[in-house]
């Protein structure tokens, strides 16, 4: 994806690009190993999340033909046995479980391409948030749209690691703590009971009210995933959110080496009066700007603050706080 596409609304002078044809593959079977099925899947994925497009809050679409050729090697992958060791289990194959090269390597995938975004980010913190803004609109409508053609991954494969407690929220995480306050057949139920207390009030962290519409805890949830750890297993489109927060939001936030040195961390984070990655900076200066377009710094500080949200950025974080104060006193 160019910098050009994604950091100015001038992308509309690019032609739309038309839908991506079934590649020829020959003789070659798409599902024979993981670079034949990578191979046959990229250019589908490149073009999604890749391409220039004139709307950015659409990523540009596969033939059909294209799509349910991805969706057939994907299952062939994953229901042939490829292995001559038998598998020890139905879900798993030489010992790691089905889907987990595959969902690796599309971790690797959206590292990469997070990575070039960071790479093209202007250097100049006054034209920073006019390049991310756009550049994330894009880059979300990509992993949507790669999330659905993917489904399958989501189905048989996150699913699957998460009913085996390796999601966003784990039973591990409660569990010394529980252990070590009850004995004997209590225990079990007790576990389960801390863990859906700690999952309601992480949830609410991510703006989840108690009696909130499906959708609404869907969303909460999705917010929670992208914020968890590299080695929790998440559905693709959080998979998506959580590397542009590790490769592209925490750089910009950090502080630069040397100029953080005896200062608290919060003040390191963009707290008043410490030093300041280049991401509050630029916050800084679009919220106490007084030129420009009102408007305009208004809708950038929304679409900052539901960006930093998206992406796993966690609500006591000084620059959501600082944000999400100024979106409420101007909403």
């Amino acid at each position: 994806m160019s910098s050009t596409a994604t950091s100015s609304s001038s992308a509309t002078a690019i032609q739309s690009e038309p839908l991506l044809s079934n590649p020829p593959t020959g003789s070659a079977n798409p599902s024979a190993s993981l670079p034949a099925l990578w191979g046959y899947m990229q250019p589908a994925l490149d073009h999604m999340i890749r391409s220039p497009t004139n709307n950015l809050s659409k990523a540009p679409a596969v033939d059909v033909s294209y799509h349910m050729g991805i969706h057939t090697a994907l299952y062939n992958y994953f229901t042939s046995s490829r292995s001559p060791i038998p598998a020890p289990a139905p879900t798993m194959k030489r010992g790691v479980a089905l889907g987990h090269d595959v969902y690796e390597q599309l971790d690797k995938y959206f590292a990469e391409v997070a990575s070039e975004l960071l790479v093209g980010a202007p250097q100049d913190d006054s034209t920073l948030l006019h390049y991310l803004v756009p550049c994330f609109t894009r880059y979300a409508a990509g992993a949507t749209s790669i999330n659905r053609l993917l489904n399958y991954v989501n189905r048989q494969y996150v699913r699957r690691a998460v009913d085996e407690d390796k999601g966003w929220l784990r039973l591990t995480d409660i569990y010394n703590a529980v252990a070590e306050s009850i004995r004997g057949n209590a225990a079990q139920k007790k576990i389960m009971e801390r863990m859906r207390e700690r999952r309601a009030a992480e949830l609410k962290k991510w703006g989840y009210v108690d009696g909130d519409t499906p959708e609404q805890l869907a969303r909460a949830e999705a917010c929670a995933e992208a914020a968890s750890g590299p080695e929790r297993i998440v559905p693709l489109l959080s998979l998506a959110y959580r590397r542009f927060r590790l490769e592209v939001m925490e750089p910009l936030l950090t502080v630069p080496k040397g100029m953080g040195k005896g200062k608290k961390r919060a003040a390191a984070d963009g707290e008043k009066g410490g030093p300041k990655g280049r991401l509050a900076r630029a916050v800084k200066e679009l919220l106490e700007s007084s030129e420009g377009d009102e408007e305009e710094r208004k809708r950038l500080a929304k679409e900052m603050a539901e960006m930093l949200r998206k992406v796993g950025i966690r609500p006591d974080h000084p620059l959501r706080k600082r944000l999400d104060k100024y979106c409420a006193l101007v909403t």
